[in-house]
């Protein structure tokens, strides 16, 4: 039902249905048309609590309801839940749409993997959750996560403290991914020990990288010689994956934006795979997916 019904309210607000509990039954009224999808819904949710799957999370189930919405069967959404691992919550991380589930199964196959898409699409989340499975299974020795320090309007130079604290807001979103799949005392750990390095892009210049697994996060801020230097630091038994949003670069006019000549350059080398992300494939907040769409139509 969620806290307070926030589940039941939620379905009913968005296939204009009513629910009514009692006891056992669950009484859904509406047009018949809107009857069947939300039952549908309903019985999807029903059928993966009762094999042992886990709470669904408003985040799964707005998904879910623009699914169903649409009039798509159960059955196109088997093995989307598939997880990677567990969070420290014991919540399952794992792909919850079909490009997401693309997305992990070519990072798992691939040595180099592109994930291309607008904000929401768990390109950097799901990277992550790809690297700390790698970690677990010790495919890899390390983790590496790394992105440029540019922000619009701004530079690490006005920023106050030491190099830590200027380069920690630019890396910030990494270290709130890692929390949530880790528990803060391994990671430290990590840490301390280099088999989690948490860097800027300029870090890595001269450096090999064998046997890790390398996040180049907010790619779309490279520059192309930035970009060649990263993908050719890439050493022995090593994945990875660089993400990055076209819409979002804070490069200065001029300079030529590196993913979107890696787009161009790379394209069809064995080895390397590109996935791109939709609206379809968000997974915040429903008005995300809106918000995007209407941005995409301006666009064009």
């Amino acid at each position: 039902m969620g806290a307070q019904d926030s589940n039941l309210k939620a379905i009913e607000k968005e296939f204009k249905v009513k629910l009514t509990l009692r006891g056992e039954h669950l009484k859904i009224s509406g047009s018949s048309a809107n009857i069947k999808k939300a039952a549908q819904l309903v019985d999807y949710l029903l059928a993966g609590l009762r094999t042992g799957g886990s709470e669904i999370g408003s985040t799964d189930l707005s998904y879910l309801i623009a699914h169903f919405k649409k009039g798509k069967l159960a059955g196109q959404l088997e093995q989307l839940d598939t997880g990677i691992i567990r969070s420290c919550k014991g919540k399952q991380i794992g792909p919850k749409t079909a490009g997401q589930r693309e997305y992990v199964e070519a990072i798992r196959e691939y040595d180099i993997v592109f994930g291309v898409g607008p904000a929401g699409t768990g390109k950097t989340y799901l990277a992550m959750a790809s690297a700390v499975e790698a970690l677990k299974k010790q495919e890899v020795r390390r983790i590496i996560l790394t992105r440029p320090a540019i922000e619009a309007g701004e530079s690490l130079g006005f920023l106050p403290g030491d190099l830590e604290a200027k380069i920690s807001p630019y890396l910030r979103p990494l270290y709130d991914a890692l929390y949530d799949m880790m528990e803060a005392s391994r990671i430290e750990s990590y840490i301390e020990t280099g088999i989690i390095e948490v860097a800027p892009l300029a870090f890595m210049r001269g450096r090999t990288l064998n046997d890790a697994f390398i996040i180049l996060d907010e790619a779309q801020n490279c520059t192309a010689e930035q970009m060649k230097m990263f993908l050719t630091r890439l050493g022995f038994d090593s994945k990875a994956v660089i993400t990055g949003d076209m819409t979002q670069s804070d490069l200065p006019g001029a300079k030529p934006i590196g993913l979107l000549q890696a787009q161009d350059i790379l394209v069809g080398i064995e080895g390397i795979k590109f996935i791109y992300f939709s609206g379809a494939d968000v997974v915040r907040h429903s008005l995300v997916q809106r918000i995007i769409h209407a941005y995409e139509k301006v666009v064009q």
